[in-house]
């Protein structure tokens, strides 16, 4: 199975979400299954994992229920609160939603450094493994530290970083970011997916060649099996098309063996998330 690991869905709100400035203006409009279907029809991708955007816990039934009307969509990565005192209680009303596989924060947007580091939301992370989630980790390269010393605490959970933590890739930055994500990938029930890239490029000038290094590191460090591919659409639109994001990956992974592309392409998707 091809599988997209990494989409997004919404019903587009001006406040809900302002994170689509005037660069992105292209993506101020509603994207639903009914859009995404037909280009994975043609692009040949048989899957996805839809992952939060809002941090409500509405939005996790949002995809929730997507998922129940639309088989294509596999998994979902909903948002609940993982510093609630009463977060046993809320994980507990999901019980029997086989496609919610996970849960992700939006750490990036965090002032704070270490928020992954904090009591409250260490304690959160330690409920997930018993119930058989993953956390998708979303941070900025300078949080990587941060990353580094969550992954050590829970060496039986499953985590992903999203976009290779977002490298500065348009201002050309790399050795600080490399050298970190090399040590988280040593950890091995950490993945990395292949996705974000070119909305962390220049949107309009971006090239296959400006990115392959970044590339280059993630799967060294991470290997051929623990790397996933993921589209990030829509908010890859503002960057360029489905076909040319998928390429991205795909004309970059053709060096690798039938079975590594394979794994890439949607077989680690499937293992990770247990689609």
């Amino acid at each position: 199975m091809r599988i997209d690991s990494h989409q997004h869905f919404w019903i587009y709100n001006k406040a809900q979400h302002d994170w689509i400035d005037d660069a992105m203006s292209v993506i101020r409009r509603d994207f639903l299954p009914e859009d995404l279907q037909p280009i994975y029809a043609s692009e040949g991708i048989d899957g996805c994992v839809a992952v939060q955007a809002d941090q409500t816990l509405q939005e996790t039934d949002f995809l929730l229920q997507l998922a129940e009307k639309h088989k294509f969509i596999k998994g979902v990565v909903g948002w609940i609160d993982l510093r609630a005192d009463d977060l046993e209680t809320q994980l507990s009303k999901y019980e029997g939603k086989d496609k919610l596989k996970g849960f992700r924060h939006v750490v990036q947007g965090e002032p704070d450094h270490n928020f992954l580091l904090r009591p409250d939301f260490l304690k959160g992370i330690s409920l997930l493994e018993k119930h058989n989630y993953t956390y998708d980790i979303l941070v900025f390269p300078h949080q990587l530290g941060a990353v580094l010393e969550f992954v050590k605490r829970f060496p039986n959970q499953k985590f992903v970083i999203d976009h290779l933590a977002k490298p500065y890739i348009k201002d050309g930055f790399f050795d600080g970011w490399a050298t970190l994500i090399r040590e988280i990938g040593k950890h091995k029930n950490v993945f990395c997916k292949l996705s974000g890239m070119v909305t962390e490029a220049d949107y309009n000038t971006w090239a296959a060649e400006q990115i392959h290094p970044y590339m280059d590191v993630v799967l060294e460090a991470f290997g051929a099996d623990r790397v996933l591919y993921g589209s990030d659409w829509p908010v890859c639109l503002v960057a360029g098309n489905y076909s040319e994001i998928k390429n991205l990956a795909t004309n970059y992974i053709a060096k690798l063996t039938p079975v590594e592309q394979a794994q890439i392409m949607g077989e680690n998707a499937v293992q990770f998330y247990n689609l």
